[in-house]
């Protein structure tokens, strides 16, 4: 397999707001997860949603990182992760990990840009980037994600609601898309027997809340087995050495031990 080149895959989103990674996921992941994933989602009894957003033949299940085992491997993917710290200006965080299950019969969610509840003027710094792991193929008939090359570069947000010219962005099962967060995209309707599922591992700017309060909603003994790396991810480092200290401390140094991974402004002269 052709080593990917990150700095394509960035110019590419950067371009057009997406660029898709193939083969990116190894099979035996893929079929961990989807094991796992059908283990949680009997578990917890989860249903479809209730709305034209959530979807209402779409299965979700949020807050993935807290279940452990090979849901860990998704945020430190040895690209994706390069490419969203490079989309983002480097220093980001996890922002969700959840399930997007399409079954047979749903209808297309409303276009939208996933940075759209930011009070930014547009187009705006990069925010926010998002991936889709693909644990099935993902076609025009099965609801593959719709997206409008481009859009993420206009100076407005789309309409909720309103109908635009989008195309499906396929890739068969193991691939990955990645997309700035100002793009306009939607997941597709499914006109299938058959469900399509995908991972939404999505990634924030440091200094942008994340989508997910993974320091409540991840257990604390949880969290003790993840990698330094993976709890900097997670929110317990601090931004630019100063934003989210606690008393000049990290959080993950004040709750794990983990070593301070960069320079704190407190340690320099005061400007």
């Amino acid at each position: 397999m052709v080593e990917p080149d990150v700095d394509n895959l960035v110019s590419r989103i950067e371009t057009d707001g997406y660029a898709i990674l193939e083969d990116a996921i190894d099979p035996a992941l893929i079929d961990v997860l989807l094991d796992d994933l059908a283990r949680i989602e009997a578990k917890l009894g989860t249903k479809p949603g209730d709305n034209s957003f959530e979807g209402e033949q779409t299965t979700r299940v949020y807050n993935l990182l807290r279940h452990g085992g090979a849901w860990l491997d998704l945020p430190v993917h040895p690209v994706v992760l390069p490419v969203a710290e490079s989309v983002l200006g480097g220093e980001i965080l996890v922002s969700t990990v959840s399930s997007i299950a399409i079954a047979p019969g749903e209808t297309p969610q409303p276009i939208h840009a996933d940075d759209q509840v930011l009070p930014l003027a547009r187009p705006h710094v990069p925010t926010v980037c998002n991936s889709m792991w693909a644990l099935t193929d993902f076609t025009e008939a099965n609801g593959a994600t719709r997206i409008v090359p481009g859009s993420h570069m206009r100076d407005h947000a789309p309409d909720f609601g309103s109908q635009y010219d989008s195309i499906a962005a396929e890739m068969t099962r193991g691939s990955i898309l990645i997309w700035t967060g100002s793009l306009w995209h939607a997941g597709g309707a499914n006109d299938t027997d058959q469900i399509r599922i995908g991972i939404a591992m999505n990634y924030c700017a440091g200094w942008i809340r994340q989508q997910e309060n993974q320091q409540l909603g991840i257990p604390p003994d949880v969290m003790a087995g993840f990698s330094p790396k993976l709890r900097e991810l997670c929110g317990l480092g601090i931004y630019r050495g100063l934003i989210g200290h606690v008393e000049k401390d990290t959080p993950a140094h004040r709750l794990y031990g983990d070593d301070h991974n960069v320079p704190h402004l407190f340690d320099s002269a005061n400007p």
